[in-house]
């Protein structure tokens, strides 16, 4: 069934299509079902059959043989591109070749290199891309900005990434993929650095810096024209969490897991939980108020979707930290 997103007096629905077929379109699909205004359209996939069951599962009416034939026949809005790391620059630019706005799960390519390029062919297509940068989108995320943006003091940032290139291998992932593995996984907590620093980015110190196959931890520091502080800790040999923290004079924000945001004011030991918001427990996290988002940007209403520059923010601050 089709819902609808009110714009002052209409209604207006957005088409939204999917390529790829994967546990990841999947969970795209299900979010993006639950928001008010939104038809899934059509799905394209390399392997036919899984396109068929997930069109099956979510009642999504066309499956097409082609990125082509899946916008001339859904005539989608919005095509949501979920496809492995290493297919993801090819398809970005045959999805650039038709006029929709398009939703790429992160990264944009194996590493900076084919995300420039990714980047180059969607600006010289004048093409509106969106990337599924979804931790913007956890309500724990949502609450700590809503915080800040009432404490205009300097912050210090800080973030703790824990990644395996032998973990990645063992669960499948190609060599070229684990090779830049910062790219593909450390993505979500780098991130964080790029939302919560305000300002151009002033300079990367790399206190204990990436070096391929011997490295068990890395460590930089991030200035911001804002004055803003952020230092990136990664564990690539060993145990650790994923945790992302922000610290004003008065109060000390912490998501830990990143799903859970607990705030500690100036002068007290204790700190306080936030609620989670039910979307992150009945859909991936962060997925559907990132649907809603992108939703609203395709059709061309007010929205805080994660934009092409602000992914390619990110993939230029990784790029900086690992050198």
């Amino acid at each position: 069934m089709t819902r609808r997103i009110e714009s002052g007096a209409e209604a207006q629905p957005c088409r939204v299509a999917f390529v790829g077929a994967g546990a990841m379109a999947r969970e795209h699909a299900r979010a993006f079902r639950d928001v008010p205004g939104v038809s899934l359209v059509g799905i394209h996939s390399r392997t036919q059959a899984r396109a068929e069951a997930l069109a099956a599962e979510l009642a999504i009416p066309l499956v097409c043989t082609s990125i082509p034939e899946l916008y001339e026949r859904s005539r989608a809005d919005l095509v949501v591109m979920a496809v492995p790391e290493i297919e993801a620059r090819a398809v970005a630019l045959s999805c650039f070749e038709l006029p929709w706005t398009v939703l790429a799960e992160k990264p944009l390519g194996c590493d900076l290199v084919e995300a420039e390029q990714i980047e180059a062919a969607a600006l010289a297509r004048r093409r509106r891309v969106l990337v599924g940068l979804n931790r913007r989108f956890l309500s724990s995320t949502r609450a700590v900005l809503d915080d800040l943006a009432q404490r205009p003091g300097p912050r210090f940032i800080q973030v703790h990434d824990q990644q395996s290139l032998a973990a990645a291998r063992a669960i499948g992932h190609p060599d070229a993929v684990v090779q830049r593995w910062m790219y593909a996984n450390s993505i979500h907590v780098i991130d964080y650095l790029c939302l919560l620093g305000r300002g151009r980015i002033k300079s990367v110190h790399r206190g204990l810096p990436w070096n391929a196959g011997a490295t068990i931890a890395v460590v930089a520091t991030i200035e911001y024209e804002s004055g803003d502080c952020g230092l990136y800790q990664g564990v690539w040999s060993g145990p650790g969490p994923w945790m992302a923290s922000v610290t004003t004079a008065a109060k000390r924000w912490e998501m830990r897991p990143l799903e859970q945001a607990s705030f500690q004011l100036a002068g007290e030991r204790t700190s306080s939980t936030v609620e989670t918001h039910a979307w992150d427990r009945e859909f991936k996290p962060g997925f559907r108020l990132q649907a809603e988002s992108a939703a609203a940007a395709a059709l061309g209403r007010p929205s805080d979707a994660a934009t092409l520059a602000d992914a390619m923010e990110t993939m230029r601050l990784i790029a900086a930290i690992f050198a």
